[in-house]
């Protein structure tokens, strides 16, 4: 946990102080719910979001044990009670960004910054991995990638980092990345993908490939790009940058690509991969086609850092790496697989193509509905639902877009004379659907569990996991 006297955080903030005290040494605490600081000497930022105001958390977070806050200038005039030192500020948002920025420049080390629709965390745990056979590396923790949890990344980031290997978002608004890319100055850029993912918000897939653009753009000339060579748009983004560009990819045509693909199930892949003439066999813990780009992505990006094969190979069998997707142990000796974190059409298809892979007497899948998908709503839980009756012996839905999923699904396993299972659940019935669960699953079982991330998918892992005898996780 990284510190900060008062005087530095003055500083970088631009902020002042409402009382004068001696210079404090303060704890930075990687979340800003008051509810969440248990030790002393900590700082609450008080953040104004969309739908909340954290100013009225000020008095909760000094009860946990808060000895400093920063918070807007106006609260603070009308709050002269609060007892210890706050840090005034037009907006504490923005001054978390100006902290954020005044502690990259006091950094010597290298930043990777990484984006895309999905993949970006899973991508972020792998580079990290290989950079750190040679490297000090820093990563983000979880997926901290937007205006705030990129900004605490940064703070959090030892004196010692070589590298820090840092998740950025950006799919909200145009301006979002280079934003981002203005606080963390990366030197290195990383785009995974362009889905439509957030097209709610942003209206069309050009306007999501705008986005994720303005990171290419913001790498200097003495940095490099690492584009995925497969997406269309990604691979267009060459034109936009002023570093040199590495690809990845299954073609040939890509700098650093994985050809003749094995699925070992369980037990990972194996593949050959080229960079530039050197071809090796490799093999590699990530599960299902995701897992391919999860390994290609990293031996990219340590390729432009001059790394061997031989020697990145040892990062991808890293047991520290933490990709989402998990194999986990259910109920009466079923086995889950637990990729609740989010669902888009590409996620969520990869995924019930790993559930084909996998072994398994009876393949069943707890699909969520997708969300923030736009015009593309109905297409998209349509494409999922017909590669679900193509793989799954029984199909549990869990919201109220699933209707087109369930109608594609039997449709198509009607068309392969398969026998399907369906069972529709609404997310005020996340009981209901749980014990559907314990009572049905049996030895031979293979479920996948994956859904939109504000259906809280990983409540009814972790519901099926407590029902494991003594509730043993």
């Amino acid at each position: 946990m990284r510190r900060y006297t008062l005087s530095q955080i003055l500083e970088a903030t631009g902020g002042e102080l409402s009382r004068t005290v001696p210079d404090l040494e303060i704890e930075l605490e990687l979340e800003r719910d008051s509810r969440r600081i248990p030790r002393v000497n900590g700082l609450f930022i008080a953040l104004r979001g969309e739908h909340h105001d954290a100013h009225a958390f000020v008095p909760k977070a000094i009860e946990n044990g808060a000895v400093a806050a920063i918070v807007a200038r106006d609260w603070a005039e009308i709050h002269p009670e609060i007892e210890i030192p706050l840090i005034m500020v037009d907006d504490p948002g923005q001054a978390l960004q100006r902290w954020a920025a005044w502690r990259r420049r006091r950094l010597n080390a290298k930043v990777v910054g990484i984006t895309g629709s999905v993949g970006k965390t899973s991508a972020k745990e792998s580079i990290a991995a290989v950079l750190g056979q040679r490297y000090k590396v820093f990563r983000s923790p979880g997926n901290f990638n937007n205006e705030v949890g990129l900004p605490l990344s940064l703070l959090d980031c030892p004196d010692d980092a070589e590298v820090m290997v840092l998740e950025m978002g950006g799919a909200y608004a145009f301006g979002e990345l280079a934003l981002l890319a203005e606080i963390a100055l990366p030197d290195v850029g990383v785009v995974t993908n362009v889905y439509p993912v957030h097209l709610e918000r942003m209206g069309t897939l050009e306007n999501i490939a705008t986005t994720k653009a303005e990171l290419v753009e913001a790498i200097p000339e003495d940095g490099f790009v690492v584009l995925n060579h497969d997406d269309d748009r990604v691979r267009a983004m060459t034109t936009q940058a002023k570093a040199p560009v590495i690809t990845y990819g299954v073609e040939a045509r890509a700098d650093v690509y994985a050809h003749d693909i094995q699925s070992l199930g369980i037990k990972g892949l194996s593949f050959w991969v080229d960079i530039e003439a050197d071809d090796r066999f490799l093999t590699v813990p990530y599960v299902g086609s995701p897992g391919v780009q999860i390994a290609i992505v990293a031996l990219a990006v340590g390729h432009g850092f001059g790394m061997d094969i031989a020697e990145m190979m040892e990062g991808l069998h890293d047991e520290r790496t933490q990709v989402r997707l998990l194999l986990v142990e259910g109920p009466n000796g079923s086995q889950i697989v637990d990729d609740t974190y989010n669902a888009s059409t590409p996620s969520v298809l990869a995924a019930l193509n790993l559930l084909s892979e996998m072994p398994g007497d009876r393949k069943i899948a707890v699909l969520g509905e997708m969300r923030e998908l736009g015009s593309y709503a109905e297409d998209g839980h349509r494409i999922i639902g017909g590669r679900a009756g193509e793989v799954v012996d029984t199909l549990v839905t869990f919201g109220e877009l699933t209707d087109i999923t369930i109608a594609a699904a039997r449709e198509s396993a009607r068309s392969r004379s398969r026998e399907l299972t369906v069972h529709r659940f609404l997310p005020t019935q996340r009981e209901e659907l749980i014990d559907l669960l314990l009572a049905d699953l049996h030895d031979g079982d293979m479920v996948l569990i994956k859904g939109a991330r504000g259906l809280e998918m990983e409540r009814i892992v972790a519901e099926l996991r407590t029902s494991i005898t003594g509730g043993a996780q």
